[in-house]
C-alpha cells in the first residue's frame, strides 16, 4: 500500500489527507531548518576515511593507507618502459588501468568509501563540490533547460543511458562522449550511433578494451596476457541483440578477439592526438573470426566495424531497441502492438532513429492509457526547473539534487545504465519532497504556481491538484504541492 496514490497514476491532492499531510511536512521542515543548521555548525569536521590520519598533500587515500593519487599512479606508469611502450600499452600501468584511471578521475578507489560520487557516495556526501562534477555537466544541464523541443533532448538522454559509461571510472571524458558520440547521432541511423559509441575512447576505456589483446598477437605473446571479453558481451547483451537471443559464449569470445586492437593514442606519446581512437595491430588477434555463424576475414579495424554493422541490422536488435524505447517513453509494460509497430519501422527504415521515434509518438497505443510512467529523478528535476522558466542553475546544487535522489549524473552503477521501471524509483519519492520544498523556497518570489498550472499543464492536470494549489497557505507551499502531485511525477 506504500505510495498508493502514486501507483494509481492520478493525484489525490485535493483530498484532506494529502493536502494537510503534505502541507504539514513542508511546514515542519521549514521550522526545523534553523535547528538542523545549528546542529551542523556544532559538529566537529568529519574525516574523509574512518581511522586514517590526515594527509593534506593527497586526499585520495585508500583504506589500507596507500596513496592512490594521480601523481603516484602516474609515477608508477612512468616506471614501465621497454616492450610495454613498444606495444602501446605501457601508459596503462602494471594493472592495465592504474595510471589512466587515476589521471582521468582523481577519485578514491577505496571499497565502500562513497567519495567516488556514485550512488552510495550520493547518500554519504550529498553536497557536491564543483571539482567533483563530470566535465560537460554544465553544458548538458543548460541544453536540457533551454531545449526548444524537450522530446529531442530526452532522446539524447535515453541513448546516453542505453550506451552508458560512468564518470566514476572516466570522469574527464563523460561530457565529450555524450556530445561527440551520442548527441551527434541521436536522430540518425542506429548503425552510425553504434559505430560512434563503440569506437569512442571513453567506451573502450570504460569496458576495459584498452587492456584486451589477442593471445596470438605481438603484444599478447610479449606480455603473456590475453583477452578481455567485457566489450563484446555488453555490446551483444545490452547494446544490440539483448539477452537470450541466440548468441553463445563462443560468439562472445570471437567478437572479443575481433575488437582487440581498438584502443586510444597514449596521452603522453602524442600531445596533440593523445586520447583519440586508434587501431593498434600489435594488440589485434590475427586471422579470421566467426560470429553468429558468419566468417569475418578482415585483418584490421574493418573487421570490428563489419561485425557491428551486422549486429545493428540483426532482427533481435530491432526488437530489443524498440522495446527499450517504448518502456522508457510510454510504460513499464509497453503494448505488444506498439513494440511491433516500432520494430517494423526499425527494419523498414534501416534503423532510422528519427522515424522510429515518430512511429512511437504517432501510434494510438502510446496514448491510449492514462499517464502512469513514473519519471526518473533526472526527468523530474529538469521538469521542475523548466516549468518555472529558469534557464540557468547552480550546477553544484543541481547535480547535488540528482545525486541525493539516487541518479547522479553519468554515474550508473553498471553498464546496463539506470533502470527504467517504477519499482526501482518509487521508494525515493519521499526524498523528492525535500528537494521540491527547497527549490520552491528559493524560487517562490519569481515563480507563480497558478501560471505554471495554466501555461504548462493547461487542461492536462486534475481538478483536485488545481484546488490544492489554489488553497495553499503560501506560494512556496503551492509550488511544492504542485511539484509533488502525481500529475507532475508521471507522464
Amino acid at each position: 500500500m506504500r505510495h498508493e496514490q502514486f501507483r494509481k497514476g492520478r493525484s489525490r491532492a485535493g483530498s484532506a489527507s494529502f493536502r494537510d499531510g503534505a502541507a504539514a511536512g513542508i511546514d515542519r521542515r521549514r521550522r526545523e531548518r534553523p535547528a538542523r543548521r545549528a546542529d551542523r555548525r556544532a559538529r566537529p569536521p568529519a574525516r574523509a576515511h574512518r581511522g586514517e590520519r590526515s594527509a593534506p598533500q593527497c586526499e585520495s587515500l585508500s583504506h589500507r593507507g596507500r596513496c592512490q593519487c594521480a601523481a603516484s599512479r602516474a609515477g608508477q606508469a612512468g616506471a614501465a618502459a621497454g616492450q610495454e611502450a613498444a606495444d602501446g600499452v605501457g601508459w596503462l600501468g602494471r594493472s592495465g588501468r592504474g595510471a589512466a584511471r587515476g589521471a582521468g578521475t582523481g577519485l578514491c578507489p577505496g571499497k565502500g568509501c562513497g567519495r567516488d560520487g556514485g550512488e552510495a557516495g550520493g547518500r554519504r556526501h550529498s553536497r557536491s563540490r564543483a571539482s567533483d562534477l563530470p566535465a560537460g555537466s554544465k553544458l548538458r544541464t543548460e541544453a536540457a533547460l533551454t531545449a526548444d523541443i524537450g522530446f529531442a533532448e530526452r532522446l539524447v538522454w535515453f541513448w546516453s543511458n542505453h550506451f552508458c559509461i560512468s564518470a566514476n571510472k572516466i570522469q574527464s571524458m563523460s561530457g565529450a562522449y555524450e556530445r561527440e558520440a551520442v548527441r551527434a547521432n541521436a536522430l540518425g541511423r542506429f548503425v552510425d550511433l553504434l559505430l560512434a559509441v563503440e569506437g569512442h575512447p571513453a567506451m573502450l576505456f570504460y569496458l576495459d578494451n584498452l587492456e584486451s589483446m589477442g593471445a596470438n598477437s605481438t603484444a599478447g605473446i610479449n606480455r603473456n596476457r590475453g583477452l578481455n571479453e567485457n566489450i563484446a558481451r555488453e555490446i551483444m547483451e545490452l547494446h544490440t541483440l539483448g539477452v537470450r537471443t541466440g548468441y553463445t559464449q563462443d560468439d562472445v569470445i570471437s567478437f572479443a578477439n575481433v575488437m582487440t586492437g581498438w584502443t586510444l593514442v597514449p596521452p603522453g606519446a602524442d600531445p596533440q592526438h593523445g586520447g583519440e581512437f586508434t587501431f593498434n595491430p600489435r594488440l589485434h588477434e590475427p586471422g579470421g573470426q566467426t560470429v553468429l555463424g558468419k566468417r569475418y576475414e578482415q585483418e584490421d579495424v574493418e573487421q570490428g566495424r563489419a561485425v557491428l554493422r551486422d549486429l545493428a541490422a540483426h532482427p533481435a536488435t530491432a526488437t530489443h531497441v524498440a522495446t527499450k524505447l517504448a518502456r522508457h517513453f510510454v510504460t513499464d509494460a509497453p503494448p505488444p502492438t506498439l513494440v511491433e509497430q516500432m520494430t517494423k519501422s526499425f527494419r523498414e527504415t534501416d534503423g532510422d532513429l528519427k522515424q522510429i521515434a515518430i512511429a512511437m509518438v504517432s501510434s494510438d497505443e502510446a496514448w491510449r492509457a492514462p499517464p502512469a510512467k513514473l519519471k526518473r529523478p533526472s526527468e523530474w528535476v529538469v521538469g521542475m526547473v523548466r516549468a518555472t522558466g529558469i534557464t540557468q542553475v547552480d550546477p553544484v546544487l543541481y547535480t547535488g539534487g540528482q545525486q541525493l535522489l539516487g541518479e547522479p549524473l553519468w554515474r550508473p552503477s553498471a553498464p546496463k545504465g539506470y533502470p527504467d521501471d517504477e519499482a526501482s524509483w518509487i521508494d525515493g519519492v519521499g526524498r523528492r519532497l525535500d528537494v521540491a520544498n527547497n527549490f520552491a523556497e528559493r524560487i517562490s518570489g519569481m515563480a507563480d504556481p497558478q501560471a505554471i498550472v495554466e501555461d504548462v499543464f493547461a487542461s492536462e492536470i486534475a481538478a483536485e491538484v488545481k484546488q490544492a494549489v489554489g488553497r495553499a497557505e503560501s506560494r512556496q507551499q503551492a509550488l511544492a504541492l504542485l511539484f509533488m502531485s502525481a500529475d507532475f511525477q508521471r507522464r
